[in-house]
Parts: structure tokens; C-alpha cells; sequence
């Protein structure tokens, strides 16, 4: 089980833990232990979430989102697979967190009369330097 927040538990049935071998350098170990581990969540399944957390899941996981509604996390960072699983959960547990809090909603704001003549000015000077570089009269 995979403790989430007070409320939000991920149960085990839910998770899925593959380990394979690790890519890049790591010499002679490498080709033998399968220490990388691909860590899938059931978020689509899922009971524990609610659905507006899934939808932002979705979003958030970007190309972690599988067509099947699952999660597929990746990690073989460490030489050691128990604490590439940590990782992997680690992961995990902060994506859904992200997903569960609400994005604050934008508040529109108008310009300051103070901006607004600055910004007039702004143009106007420059408007001047631009006219001068016309062409200059024979007289």
C-alpha cells in the first residue's frame, strides 16, 4: 500500500513493479542484475482517486500515460533495485500529490493608469526617434 495523503491510499493491486536491465554504464553489473525498475499505476481503475485528480494525472504524466489508463514510471538511477523501487514509488506519491491539489484559479487584473501613460510615453518617444530618420529636405 501506498501512502499518499491522509485521506488517499494506492492499494497493491493497483501497482505493478517490473525489474530490467539497466542501460548505460555500470560495467560487468549491468549485464547481470536487472536492478532498473518499471513501476505501472492503474490510474484509470483507480477507486482511491477522485476524478478531477485523474483527469490532471493525465495531463501531468505527459507520455508516462499509457492508451490503457495507467501510469508507467522508469527509474534506473541507482545501482541497488530496492532503492530504484523507492524511487519509483517516490515518484509516483508526488505526481498524484500534484495531481490532487487545484490549481489556483487567475484572477484578471487591469494595468495602472500610471503604466498605461508610461506606456504612451514609451511610444511616443520612440515614435520620435523613428520620424527623424526620414529623409532629409534640400532647403
Amino acid at each position: 500500500m501506498l501512502h499518499i495523503t491522509d485521506q488517499i491510499e494506492i492499494q497493491d493491486w493497483e501497482l505493478t513493479e517490473q525489474f530490467v536491465r539497466a542501460s548505460g554504464p555500470g560495467g560487468q553489473n549491468v549485464n547481470k542484475v536487472s536492478t532498473a525498475v518499471e513501476l505501472r499505476f492503474e490510474a484509470e481503475r483507480s477507486p482511491s482517486l477522485p476524478q478531477h485528480a485523474k483527469a490532471r494525472l493525465r495531463r501531468l504524466a505527459g507520455s508516462r500515460w499509457t492508451k490503457d489508463g495507467a501510469v508507467l514510471i522508469q527509474v534506473d538511477t541507482h545501482r541497488s533495485q530496492a532503492r530504484n523501487r523507492e524511487e519509483a514509488r517516490d515518484r509516483l506519491a508526488e505526481l498524484v500529490r500534484k495531481a490532487l491539489t487545484r490549481p489556483k484559479r487567475r484572477i484578471p487584473t487591469r494595468p495602472t493608469l500610471a503604466s498605461k501613460r508610461r506606456r504612451l510615453e514609451a511610444k511616443t518617444k520612440r515614435g520620435a526617434v523613428k520620424e527623424l530618420r526620414g529623409k532629409v529636405d534640400p532647403d
